[in-house]
């Protein structure tokens, strides 16, 4: 170890004169281990959320959709099926005719999406937990019975074996004028899953008695997909119909579906980034501050080991050499904390929780009822060179000042 490392190593040590800038040291140390912390947690967070909740609307969202620009195009729906299965990533093709409808029981009101299903084929492409093929065996064609979710069921009073009635826009011409077309519906089964929105949404019918209630014939309203990755869908979309039959048939991805959630995310964890970002600077100013103390405080010895030939050059060394360690072993220290606390965050979230006693993540809100975590790699490594680059600028001032001392000016009154 040379003369300069060895000294800068010396001043990070406890001595009864500058315990106060020991003291400094150690928080900032701290400070900068806690924005290191705090930047990888919250990334890690929100990695996480857009992992699962990506997951969940997999589960339940259509990979792609297909369907005919033009209602009343009379090109087959079987024919957009097939074409769909040509193509390798498809693992199943089903179609779904569906509608704005209005439910209504014992006073209650509620709107939903009704969508009309072929309940052999359907499971295929929609399976999440607590929906299985025995509530899809309910759905008769001309019987009329529909599947609802738990939350809708419940805002609606409604129990497997009630009947509910249904209002739709298209309306029937009567001597009074247009009237709401109605019709009652069997509540066949009631459907509990992990997704709140499911849950308040989810309303099931078989697709002919759809095709009846919207007045759609035997059209539909599109093709429902399923991937063997969605994660490709935007790539896979565009090669599902070949170009020579495209004319007035469109393609939807489950991105171009939740587009405005996933930008949402993107922008959100980017000025989160930032704001974590600026933490870290801040942590930063209080090594501005220890060095520029221990600057003042050594200025007496700098002129001295200046006397003693000591270059300029290997002054700035010195409290480069300082700044430095105070900055990697807060970054380290804060990378290991952060990674920890991140891999356990849920077992953390569940502990505070339990001694609450109230559920501090709403599912309603969330789309899931616990913290989720993702820990990139990449994410740790940037967060490591951001810290260790601010602590590096952090030093330069202090070590430049540092190498201005003129020996004769500070020693004048020592």
């Amino acid at each position: 170890m040379n003369l300069e490392n060895w000294i800068g190593l010396r001043y990070l040590r406890t001595k009864k004169r500058n315990g106060f800038i020991s003291f400094i040291s150690v928080i900032s140390v701290l400070c900068i281990a806690l924005g290191v912390m705090t930047l990888i947690v919250v990334l890690s967070v929100m990695n996480g959320f857009q992992r699962d909740v990506r997951a969940k609307l997999f589960e339940v969202s259509p990979h792609i959709t297909v369907g005919y620009t033009d209602p009343d195009d009379t090109r087959s729906w079987q024919n957009l099926v097939q074409m769909a299965k040509q193509n390798k990533h498809v693992i199943a093709a089903t179609p779904v005719a569906d509608g704005q409808a209005l439910l209504t029981n014992a006073g209650e009101v509620k709107g939903a999406l009704l969508q009309g299903v072929l309940p052999d084929e359907f499971i295929q492409v929609a399976q999440f937990d607590g929906f299985n093929q025995s509530h899809l065996d309910t759905l008769k064609s001309g019987e009329f019975n529909i599947i609802l979710g738990s939350v809708l069921a419940e805002s609606m009073v409604v129990n497997v074996g009630d009947k509910i009635t249904v209002l739709t826009p298209q309306g029937n011409a009567t001597p009074t004028g247009m009237v709401p077309r109605l019709k009652q519906f069997n509540v066949t089964a009631i459907v509990a899953t992990e997704i709140y929105e499911m849950n308040n949404t989810l309303a099931l019918v078989h697709i002919a008695d759809a095709q009846k209630l919207f007045k759609m014939g035997d059209a539909v309203s599109g093709i429902r997909i399923k991937l063997d990755n969605p994660q490709n869908a935007p790539e896979i979309a565009p090669t599902i119909i070949p170009n020579a039959v495209e004319q007035g048939i469109w393609v939807h991805d489950w991105s171009f579906s939740n587009r405005t959630y996933f930008e949402a995310v993107a922008m959100e964890k980017k000025m989160m980034f930032i704001i974590m970002t600026l933490i870290s600077l801040v942590a930063s100013f209080n090594l501005v501050s220890l060095l520029v103390m221990t600057v003042n405080e050594k200025r007496a010895d700098i002129a001295i080991l200046r006397t003693l030939g000591l270059s300029p050059a290997g002054v700035m060394q010195i409290f480069l050499v300082q700044g430095g360690i105070v900055g990697f072993v807060g970054t380290a220290l804060g990378v290991i904390l952060g990674v920890t606390v991140a891999a356990n965050i849920s077992s953390i979230v569940a502990f505070i929780e339990n001694m609450a006693g109230r559920s501090l993540v709403n599912s309603q809100v969330y789309f899931l009822n616990y913290i989720p975590s993702d820990i990139q790699i990449t994410d740790v490594a940037v967060i490591a060179v951001i810290s260790l680059v601010l602590a590096f600028l952090a030093t330069l001032y202090p070590a430049w000042n540092a190498a201005r001392t003129q020996p004769a000016e500070a020693l004048r009154y020592e």
